[in-house]
């Protein structure tokens, strides 16, 4: 007897087990999936990180427009980025907003452009309601924004990186020679009508070790410049490639070796819980006497009442400080006042040509966060090169319409809680980055069956939150390495299955994609092979192989004017049981579904939306 399908809808916000109305947009047309790949390259990265409101309204003539989204800017932001903000969205300019004010603003908002000034907090992404779908950070240091509270509530968070690279890099190299030859107090003594030539006797550079602290993007270019000044330079960052520090001259050594042997020391390290106060009366009595210290990275890596004893003690010769810990730092800051101490006000970016470039860079990563784009410098989700995002387009949405697939086959109480992926590539598993195809997979299968949106930020941890484990596996198979992924499987394990025919004999669901010509295709259902585009909606027949079943069901699909985009059928043993794949175009209503039932040959069949 044919098993007619449930409906695949009413049912399904049970089979995750711990499911809650977590982190749910209050505008349900946010993150939206377009599942359609008859699109461009960027649609489909649209698919992954949809953040563009699309509430439509009339005009007077009754053509159908898209509003525009509301930017707010707290912060001043270069001519250059504005107009072109202003050329996407409606651009609202509040600068030096109390906390209250912000959260009062935030959730007329879609977009958030902040400096370092402004405080992004927990209570700012509550306020929001869902709404805010992006903040960007106009600039490196991202300290100042609630990354988690970001992720939980489904908000990108995107920083400027590379425009202010130069202008901080140079500023640190300005501080570090104005310091050493005793520029700032020489001009003020002058200005003072003093003339104090052997007050001010510096010290020189060439043969002098530099220690960089942090080897990123400013890090590197302190260093280059260093070099460039004759000088010996060693880093610390446990996390930048050897081979990288090789190219320029540079040697990576311990963080004790770098602040022990240093006559200089340059910070250029990120604020985090493990670097805060890093700098402190046990770093300082380790480093050699007479030591130099810079800072245009983040004031609060160093703690400032210790510094100022290294100072007073002499361990310390000289500081030159961009950053403090709070700024501006109170006007009788006994750091700031010390005679050895050369200060500026957080003027690592502060040039005409990284204020725009930074303004430019912060405004194109919004836009096109809120177009659909995964920008290059999002912190809070995989960090995707482009050429990889090209690569992986067709597999992204692949992974996204599998997932949906397999939680459409679940059936039952009993919860979904494991979930397995399975990668087979000609790649060596090391070169395959596979977070992007993860997240979408959670993608497909949690939004059908739950209330809570999901997108590249937060597909992780709300899988994590709703208890649902996801597993990987990569298995490598002897095909062309031109490809990334040969297929994706995806297997949902220990439970019921409204498709009989989908289960291995380990009780799992089981489906497999690939992708051909471009194109995402269905190649395997449980055991039984197929070959079916992913595009408009499936049926599944599970079916004794015999003559003239797909002129039968055709013929019924015909008879209630449902489309047919493709048929294809696979089977295990000839002239045994198949499994007939139809692609439609239209949802069939319950008679025609009736129908199908009750062709004698079908033994069951479910239909599926993609």
């Amino acid at each position: 007897m044919a098993s007619t399908p449930s409906p695949h809808t009413t049912h399904l916000h049970s089979l995750i087990s711990s499911s809650t109305n977590h982190n749910k947009p209050s505008n349900p047309s946010s993150f939206k999936l377009i599942h359609s790949f008859s699109t461009s390259f960027s649609s489909t990265i649209s698919n992954v990180l949809k953040t563009a409101d699309i509430s439509l309204s009339r005009d007077l003539n009754g053509v159908v427009s898209t509003p525009k989204p509301t930017i707010l800017v707290s912060e001043k932001l270069g001519e250059a980025g504005l107009d072109l903000l202003r050329s996407f969205a409606d651009v609202d300019c509040s600068y030096d907003l109390s906390p209250q004010d912000l959260c009062a603003k935030i959730s007329l908002c879609d977009a958030l452009i902040v400096r370092s000034g402004t405080k992004v907090t927990r209570e700012v992404f509550v306020a929001a309601q869902g709404r805010i779908k992006v903040v960007g950070r106009a600039g490196v240091g991202i300290d100042n924004v609630d990354l988690q509270a970001a992720t939980e509530f489904g908000c990108l968070v995107v920083n400027a990186p590379t425009a202010n690279t130069i202008a901080a890099a140079e500023h640190g190299i300005a501080l570090l020679t104005s310091m050493a030859r005793n520029v700032a107090q020489a001009d003020a003594s002058m200005k003072a009508g003093k003339w104090l030539r052997s007050k001010y006797v510096g010290v020189s550079l060439v043969g002098k070790t530099l220690a960089v602290m942090g080897f990123g993007k400013v890090g590197s270019e302190v260093a280059r410049r260093a070099k460039g000044l004759g000088m010996h330079v060693i880093a610390h960052d446990p996390y930048a490639p050897a081979d990288r520090a090789r190219a320029i001259g540079v040697d990576l050594v311990s963080f004790e070796q770098a602040i022990g042997t240093a006559d200089f020391i340059s910070l250029h390290m990120p604020l985090t819980p493990a670097t805060n106060k890093v700098f402190n009366d046990d770093t300082f009595a380790k480093m050699k006497k007479g030591v130099r210290l810079i800072n245009v990275a983040r004031g609060g890596v160093i703690d400032e009442d210790a510094l100022v004893r290294a100072l007073d003690s002499g361990i310390v010769a000289q500081a030159a400080l961009d950053v403090f810990t709070v700024e501006p730092p109170p006007k009788d800051s006994k750091l700031v006042q010390h005679e050895n101490v050369t200060v500026t006000p957080h003027l690592g970016a502060s040039t005409k040509e990284a204020q725009e470039g930074v303004a430019i860079e912060i405004a194109e990563a919004v836009v096109g966060a809120l177009n659909g784009e995964l920008s290059a410098t999002a912190v809070n989700a995989p960090m995707v090169p482009p050429e990889v995002l090209f690569e992986l387009a067709p597999y992204v949405v692949l992974a996204e319409k599998l997932g949906r697939l397999a939680v459409q086959l679940v059936t039952g109480g009993s919860g979904i809680q494991s979930v397995k992926v399975i990668y087979k590539s000609a790649r060596d598993p090391d070169s395959l980055d596979t977070r992007l195809l993860r997240a979408m997979v959670t993608k497909g299968i949690i939004e059908p069956i739950s209330d809570t949106i999901i997108n590249l930020v937060n597909a992780d941890f709300s899988a994590k939150q709703k208890g649902l484990r996801i597993s990987e596996e990569r298995i490598i198979v002897d095909s062309s390495p031109e490809y990334p992924v040969e297929s994706i499987q995806v297997q949902i394990c220990n439970v019921q299955s409204k498709f009989a025919s989908a289960l291995l004999e380990n009780g799992d669901i089981s489906i497999e994609g690939k992708v051909k010509y471009g194109i995402p295709h269905l190649t395997r259902v449980g055991p039984f092979s197929v070959d079916v585009s992913l595009e408009g909606n499936l049926i599944l027949c599970k079916q004794v192989d015999q003559p003239g079943m797909i002129g039968k069901v055709g013929n019924i699909l015909g008879e209630s004017n449902v489309n047919v985009s493709f048929m294809s059928v696979g089977r295990t043993v000839k002239r045994k049981h198949a499994i007939m794949a139809i692609g439609v175009d239209e949802e069939p209503d319950k008679d025609t579904q009736k129908k199908i039932g009750e062709v004698s040959a079908v033994e069951e069949f479910v239909f599926l939306k993609l």
